[in-house]
């Protein structure tokens, strides 16, 4: 498969992105807020959920126009700690400008806030097997009613 290479400017854009990123790892070092840059990057370990074999990408994403983040229930210090994306939510405030929350596992958030939508995903390196096909059956499981 050739490197997927993606853009948003608008929360549907986003929504695909977000969708592609579903499941991806990365470390706590792999975050990065570039103030002066006003750009908010990370890179992931995607898994790729087109491949015909459970794999996963080294693929980097970045937001422009980020006039500020703010982390909730992330331990910044610990470098080494990883964290699984599940989505990425997007809230308009003030049309175009608005806050994008890049949920994770186990109740860790980040909000950027945008002037406007401008991210670019892009797989930019190796691929290499995934020990497993991500599961969220135990999400959607009901519980019984008495």
């Amino acid at each position: 498969m050739d490197l997927l290479r993606l853009v948003a400017f608008d929360p549907e854009d986003l929504s695909v992105i977000s969708a592609h990123l579903q499941d991806s790892l990365l470390q706590v070092g792999d975050i990065a807020y570039l103030p002066k840059e006003r750009r908010f990057a990370i890179q992931v370990r995607r898994y790729d959920w087109e491949a015909a074999t459970p794999q996963r990408r080294l693929t980097c994403m970045h937001f422009e126009n980020v006039t500020g983040v703010r982390v909730r229930g992330i331990d910044r210090s610990n470098k080494d700690a990883v964290l699984n994306l599940l989505a990425i939510a997007f809230e308009e405030k003030d049309a175009p400008s608005g806050t994008a929350t890049l949920i994770f596992a186990e109740g860790g958030a980040i909000q950027v806030d945008l002037e406007c939508i401008e991210m670019q995903m892009k797989d930019t390196g190796p691929v290499w097997a995934a020990e497993s096909r991500p599961s969220h059956e135990d999400q959607f499981q009901t519980a019984e009613r008495p």
